[in-house]
């Protein structure tokens, strides 16, 4: 796993390296060295200077590109240097570096490539005036746009902006920040490296789960082997409001693909015929309900559930109150992992959420912001800006595993934080959280234990955000349907494995 840092971690870090030894004229130096190598240099190039040390970077980079041959210009929006930022705006002016200092008739057009030096990790709040300006026109400059650090109007902890640069390539210094993968990232940088300058985090680092994180929760399959070697997993879900026969097939099925043995679907007995022609590797099994929505049974969610190695609980199945008693009894009385989604969220929401504390279950929630709104009680808003704090908060506070969707995923139990960065626009569509229950239920059934749980849940996390990525590449964003996202799960986990 990458590591990827808070701001505050970030700024601590650097703050204890230059107390230990490592001048800050050294770090921007690296910096710079790095931003150089990062990128095929050519044509003209402006170097784009706004406040802070970010603008050090900027004109450390421009002496390195001046000192290399190339055709570099100093645009200045902000004379106000630091300490640092002064000595190589000084060996910039020792070269005869074109400067000009920025007012509304400068232009970026002409340029080849045009580096955002403006704003740092710790920005915050909206761009104004000239700042505001400058971001406009390198959005419009037609240039190759490259950005230090982070693209200038990202929060460098949760990715929100009202205006930031959007970059082709953008080099991260240090250590990544969660502002390069949360909220609105993705839609501004195209491209994300990190340059490595000797920064050391002080605080434990968040992760970022990749392809090769993923080996550890597939357990190596022998020939000497069955169905059973590998967990019964049982979803229970489905009312005759959630219309979507077709989607609780396709939930099953994504657990079926991520390698679990046998799959029991426990939902309305009057679901069973429209269900039934799609579930063809699957197990219906029967729920008594009343108006097609299923009503709690003692004796029929302990048939569902025998044998089972990890359930899954709450896709469209309706009824608050009963949803709640069933998932009640299953953390009274259970002690096997237990994912709840959808309606599941919304009945401990409206209910009762302590229940989540006293379970000998492993409890992994799936919540979207609005869901997780009415679980912690937390306005949207800000959730947004500062996801990974209170899913971190609710997840200790009530001993259970957040899984927080977004563009990148935060997955904690409170202690540690895993990102999943993997996804795509396409699966912004009905279902495509079905389809990621399904995926987590699959690998739990095949690693029960409850120290894999987090790494589990990241996993699934990343292999439905990939799976979707494949199915984009061939069908495109706009017509896709969370069906095509299940298609390429066995195709993820066999060039994972």
């Amino acid at each position: 796993m990458k590591e990827v840092l808070s701001v505050e971690n970030m700024r601590k870090s650097d703050a204890y390296t230059i107390e230990n030894g490592i001048s800050s004229k050294e770090l921007m130096s690296r910096a710079a060295i790095g931003i150089y190598k990062s990128v095929a240099w050519y044509g003209k190039i402006a170097v784009v200077c706004g406040k802070g040390n970010n603008a050090g970077d900027g004109y450390a980079l421009a002496e390195i590109l001046k000192k290399e041959g190339f055709d570099v210009t100093l645009i200045i929006l902000d004379k106000n240097l630091t300490p640092t930022s002064r000595i190589f705006y000084d060996a910039c002016i020792a070269l005869d570096i074109v400067e000009i200092l920025y007012d509304s008739s400068v232009e970026l057009f002409g340029y080849d490539i045009v580096v955002d030096c403006i704003f740092g990790t710790g920005f915050k709040g909206k761009a104004q005036g000239v700042f505001e300006e400058a971001i406009l026109k390198i959005n419009s400059s037609n240039a190759y746009v490259v950005s230090a650090d982070i693209n200038s109007g990202l929060c460098g902890d949760s990715g929100m902006t009202s205006l930031a640069v959007k970059s082709d390539l953008t080099v991260s210094i240090g250590s990544y920040k969660s502002g390069h993968f949360l909220g609105m990232a993705k839609d501004h940088i195209k491209r994300l490296v990190n340059c490595d300058i000797g920064i050391r985090p002080i605080y434990k680092p968040y992760q970022l789960i990749e392809a090769e994180d993923c080996k550890a929760v597939f357990p190596k399959r022998d020939n000497f082997s069955n169905k059973g070697t590998y967990g019964y997993a049982t979803l229970i879900g489905g009312s005759c409001e959630y219309s979507g026969a077709v989607k609780l097939a396709n939930l099953a099925l994504s657990t079926l693909k991520t390698g679990a043995g046998v799959v029991k679907l426990a939902s309305a007995r009057s679901l069973f015929d429209s269900v039934a022609p799609y579930l063809l590797e699957s197990t219906f099994y029967p729920l008594s309900h009343e108006d097609g929505s299923i009503v709690f049974n003692k004796e029929e969610i302990d048939g569902a559930l025998k044998g089972v190695k990890a359930v899954a609980i709450g896709m469209g199945i309706g009824d608050q109150s009963e949803s709640y008693q069933i998932i009640k009894y299953i953390l009274e009385n259970y002690s096997l992992p237990i994912i709840i989604d959808a309606d599941g969220l919304n009945s401990i929401s409206v209910k009762d959420p302590s229940i989540l504390k006293s379970t000998e279950c492993t409890v992994i929630l799936t919540p979207h912001p609005k869901e997780f709104e009415r679980l912690s009680g937390v306005a949207v808003a800000d959730v947004l800006k500062d996801p990974i704090r209170y899913a971190k908060e609710f997840a200790k506070k009530y001993g259970v595993i957040i899984l927080l969707k977004g563009s990148t995923t935060v997955i904690t139990d409170g202690v540690d934080v895993i990102l999943s960065s993997s996804g795509c626009a396409g699966m912004a569509t009905a279902g495509s959280g079905d389809v990621l229950s399904g995926i987590i239920l699959g690998i739990c059934a095949q690693n029960p234990d409850k120290e894999k749980m987090l790494l589990n849940t990241a996993v699934g996390a990343y292999i439905n955000g990939v799976a979707g990525e494949n199915a984009e590449k061939d069908i495109g964003s706009v017509g896709m349907l969370s069906s095509d996202t299940v298609k390429y799960i066995p195709k993820v986990i066999k060039n994972i494995l």
